[in-house]
């Protein structure tokens, strides 16, 4: 099959392509577009013409909606075929993949049910005035989406964006970029106006950092690693473009002596070994009460131990990572945390196979203060650290500069709702990694970025607030 670049409404060819590599047998699977200059231009054209003539803002709000759920219905039609090609080039389980795409026709019936719920207010400024609020569409939006969940973190910000309506670049990951143009297809046949949406794959460093140093763009919507985020925070700064970042993690779940023990093993299998660890939310500390620790470290060990690599199109329980520069770097940070006194209980390397596999590695005994305990990993690895008092344990979960997520297990539900309050998170799991949905504000503080996707709340990342002020006649 042949790929092409979803450019305001037509399909056209790159101005180069790359080889698209299956992460589980490192064979190439299909050659991608790669957009350049002219084809940027000409987004950028489309997309500032698109807002000038009101193609989505000008529709009647609950016509877009409408709008909205057939884009839902079209990307139904293609989630078996999108779900295949995505596991082929990002290295999940086929019913990971599938999950992918139905979220994101989710994440459209969300926010068509909310296209016509956008209102303004009226301000009382006594008898003689007349004061009302207008909810405006940000104009254009360049949306940057990364190579972990392509297709459900592009529709997490694409609906929202198109639900008010925006025009909107969305910039493909070069690793895995196949699946987003499955779901533009989807989008095509669902009658988008031509110019609101582009779907195009480039390089980062080059189309990417121009897409978001162009003047001609409203917003800028990022989700990816910090050194990144921070560049294109300083790109936007120079523009002074309205900027949304869904940056790193190094989440910790704080298990109590009273935490159930097998509902935590099922939340360790879930948040950190689920997609071989690539997940900016993943628990990647998992803090334990020295009287369950022990007990906790083995459980998790003969988890780790017992899950079975293999091609996510086989339903393997352990997938690869995406490449093997990933690989490496993983590899690197486990053997730092071993150099500085961590203990391996399970894992701990690459595994000897065909693919990018990384072994699921438990490391025991990290000190908070470790590399490992403070640097993002982005891989199957977790990190176990006791500790005695809640005071310790939510010192511990605090000492990042991260604070995206954050989980705490406890049958206690006032120490619960209590080490909630004081965690430096966007958001705080009580005894189910993941818990929450489409309709949960997700977000970090500090170095994990700021702003909110998700739930009601997004929507206000995607409109300004126009004041409009009538002086009566007497």
């Amino acid at each position: 099959m042949s790929y092409r670049n979803f450019l305001a409404g037509r399909w056209v060819d790159g101005d180069a392509v790359l080889a698209v590599e299956d992460p589980a047998t490192g064979e190439t699977v299909a050659e991608a577009p790669v957009a350049g200059d002219r084809t940027l231009a000409v987004a950028l054209d489309a997309a500032r013409a698109s807002v000038d003539r009101g193609d989505m803002s000008s529709i009647v709000p609950h016509r877009r909606a409408d709008l909205m759920r057939r884009i839902a219905r079209e990307i139904r039609e293609v989630t078996a075929e999108g779900a295949e090609v995505l596991t082929r080039e990002s290295g999940k389980r086929l019913s990971d993949a599938r999950g992918e795409f139905e979220e994101a026709a989710a994440y459209f019936d969300y926010y068509g049910g909310m296209a016509d719920k956008m209102e303004g207010k009226q301000i009382p400024l006594g008898p003689d005035y007349v004061d009302y609020t207008v909810l405006e569409p940000v104009g254009v939006s360049a949306q940057i989406v990364p190579w972990n969940f392509p297709v459900s973190l592009a529709a997490r910000s694409l609906a929202p964006a198109l639900a008010t309506g925006n025009a909107v670049i969305v910039k493909s990951p070069e690793l895995d970029p196949l699946g987003l143009i499955v779901l533009a297809r989807a989008i095509e046949a669902a009658g988008v106006p031509e110019g609101a949406v582009s779907i195009l794959n480039g390089v980062g460093s080059d189309f990417g950092a121009k897409l978001v140093a162009s003047t001609r763009i409203d917003q800028i919507v990022f989700t990816g690693s910090v050194p990144t985020g921070q560049a294109i925070l300083r790109a936007a700064a120079w523009n002074v473009t309205p900027s949304l970042m869904e940056l790193g993690g190094k989440s910790a779940a704080i298990a109590f002596d009273d935490a159930d023990l097998a509902a935590l093993l099922d939340s360790v299998r879930s948040g950190i070994f689920f997609n071989a660890g690539q997940v900016c939310s993943a628990m990647s500390r998992l803090l334990v009460h020295r009287s369950l620790y022990v007990r906790a470290v083995e459980a998790c060990a003969a988890l780790a131990d017992g899950l079975t690599p293999g091609h996510g199109l086989d339903e393997a329980d352990h997938t690869p990572v995406i490449s093997d520069r990933q690989l490496q770097g993983i590899v690197a940070m486990v053997d730092r945390a071993r150099s500085e006194g961590a203990t391996t209980a399970a894992g701990g390397g690459r595994l000897d196979r065909v693919g990018h596999f990384m072994a699921a590695t438990v490391l025991s005994d990290v000190s908070p203060d470790a590399a490992i305990a403070r640097e993002e990993v982005f891989g199957p690895v977790l990190s176990m650290m006791p500790f005695d008092t809640e005071d310790e344990a939510i010192r511990i979960a605090n000492g990042t500069d991260f604070g995206l997520v954050a989980g705490v297990f406890t049958q206690d539900l006032s120490r619960a709702h209590r080490v909630a309050a004081r965690l430096r998170a966007g958001q705080v799991f009580i005894n189910e990694w993941f818990a929450g949905g489409i309709s949960t504000p997700f977000g970090g503080v500090g170095k994990s970025g700021f702003g909110r996707e998700k739930g009601i709340e997004a929507l206000y990342n995607y409109v300004r607030t126009k004041n409009v002020a009538i002086r009566l006649r007497r």
